[in-house]
């Protein structure tokens, strides 16, 4: 380029905008290439090569977490033989798992009730499509909802290892104390 630092700087900035080099590393890049070194490449850095993520060890990892989704990090490194990290960058970074607490769902319906409202939304759809205007004006709907008493298991035992587009467990909310029916209804025209 034959330009000094600060022109490079100046014509890096115009070109790259915000992703262009900092003054200092343009800087570091000067006595570099003054120094002789030709290569644009970055040089091998020193430090510990990451030997303990092996397919061997992922595998022993992946494993483990199927076999109880609520282990522990701290168990899997112990277990394996690892670091804390090191178990922590496997089921993130290879094995794409994340830990996801248990959803809460108020019950499950049995085959029964799962079809009684499928039946019931039938029933609507057909009312409607004879006459929506009709259907719209007069139609009341109920919904239920049941408020618990109850004692929740805490957070900390509760999160499951999860792997990348797989859902969450559920779990029923268990019922300790009072329960209590609520009706609301919606509706235009109550005729």
């Amino acid at each position: 380029m034959g330009k000094n630092t600060v022109e490079a700087k100046t014509w890096l900035d115009k070109h790259y905008g915000v992703s262009a080099p900092g003054k200092s590393t343009i800087c570091d890049w000067y006595s570099n290439f003054k120094r002789g070194r030709t290569s644009t490449e970055d040089s091998k850095r020193s430090g510990r090569p990451k030997e303990v993520i092996i397919p061997e060890i992922i595998r022993q990892v992946r494993q483990i977490v199927l076999t109880d989704r609520r282990v522990k990090v701290r168990e899997i490194a112990e277990t394996v033989g690892i670091s804390t990290g090191s178990a922590v960058s496997i089921l993130h970074d290879h094995l794409h798992m994340k830990k996801l607490n248990v959803k809460w769902v108020p019950h499950f319906l049995d085959i029964e009730q799962r079809e009684k409202r499928v039946a019931d939304s039938k029933s609507c759809l057909d009312m409607f499509n004879r006459n929506p205007s009709e259907f719209l004006r007069r139609y009341i709907t109920m919904d239920e909802t049941w408020i618990h008493h109850y004692i929740p298991k805490s957070n900390r035992s509760s999160p499951e290892w999860r792997e990348a587009g797989e859902s969450r467990s559920k779990r029923v909310k268990q019922v300790d104390g009072l329960v209590r029916f609520l009706p609301v209804y919606f509706g235009m025209d109550m005729v």
